[in-house]
């Protein structure tokens, strides 16, 4: 089968590879489009690399057809969705959202997901609450304002340009500042400050958000974009009574991730089928163009998600 490897100098490869063997519990999907994440590219450079047991190419997330069933389906995987067949856990498998076709689906799962996890299971995100999510432009971002949106809360985000506050208030951010030309510890603090950050940043915004939170605060951190490491203010954290929480998806167990998909099917593909959320999809890459889609996520600045086509699919949209 067709897929993009990577090679020992840290080069995405088009090539061709066998195509996998499911184990017992898992299902072959025949994939019809592949979503682009920041973790791909974290593995390309060797900064990343798959848990125990997983594929070795890069690719989180998928649609396609259950080759068992025909049933179209997303896939949120730990590897290998950069290639025409993936097998996957079946507890790691949903339907496709009513509405969607397989290219917008494609980037769909992986964001709905690391949402709902985050926000709604980790901080018990609540109608009323003020959130505040960091890169409202990116997948994760547009996914977020939406679902906290639909959620009840009050949203406020940052952004990389002036032209992108009014994209992402359309999405349903009550504010959003332009991150390059905003004192935003200043701005956040005079809105109010935030029950709940959701940061991609990592150690060099520590104290700017712990700073912004309110008491009872809760930053959830779950991105290293400016650096691994930082400097927490303790005593600030204390005196709120603040929580710092880390989390991953990739490598969590085939039954927490059921979990989590369970809880997204039923919270927000509902939304995804009546439009009050929509994920943005750029228009797609050709698989073997997958290091020209890796380029647009480095530099940033696009609305929602980059996908790969890996098959044709007549009719589909894009956005």
């Amino acid at each position: 089968m067709r897929a993009i490897a990577i090679t020992e100098d840290h080069r995405m490869q088009f090539t061709e590879v066998p195509q996998p063997v499911p184990a017992p519990g898992e299902v072959l999907v025949d994939v019809v489009a592949a979503g682009v994440n920041r973790a791909d590219l974290a593995q390309v450079a060797g900064h990343y690399p798959p848990p125990p047991g997983a594929s070795d190419l890069p690719g989180l997330e998928v649609s396609g057809h259950r080759r068992d069933t025909g049933e179209p389906v997303v896939a949120l995987l730990a590897g290998g969705g950069y290639a025409e067949v993936v097998a996957v856990p079946e507890g790691q498998l949903l339907p496709v959202p009513e509405g969607l076709d397989l290219v917008e689906a494609a980037g769909v799962v992986e964001v709905c997901a690391t949402v709902v996890s985050n926000l709604v299971t980790e901080a018990g995100l609540r109608a009323g609450q003020t959130v505040l999510i960091q890169g409202g432009t990116g997948g994760i971002g547009t996914a977020a304002i939406q679902i906290a949106r639909a959620l009840g809360a009050r949203v406020l985000t940052t952004v990389g340009s002036d032209e992108a506050i009014e994209v992402v208030r359309g999405l349903g951010a009550e504010l959003a500042w332009n991150r390059r030309t905003t004192d935003l510890r200043a701005a956040v603090k005079e809105a109010g400050g935030a029950d709940v950050i959701l940061d991609v940043v990592g150690g060099p915004a520590l104290a700017d958000n712990v700073a912004m939170l309110r008491e009872h605060g809760q930053l959830i951190i779950i991105g290293t974009l400016g650096g691994a490491t930082g400097e927490l203010p303790i005593g600030a954290l204390m005196g709120k009574r603040a929580r710092v929480i880390g989390t991953t998806l990739r490598s969590r167990p085939t039954e927490d991730k059921r979990e989590i998909l369970e809880r997204t099917r039923e919270l927000v593909w509902p939304w995804l089928a009546d439009g009050t959320v929509r994920i943005p999809v750029r228009s797609p890459f050709p698989l073997e163009q997958a290091a020209d889609a890796h380029a647009v996520l480095r530099a940033g600045g696009h609305l929602g998600k980059v996908v790969l086509r890996v098959r044709p699919v007549p009719g589909a949209r894009a956005a």
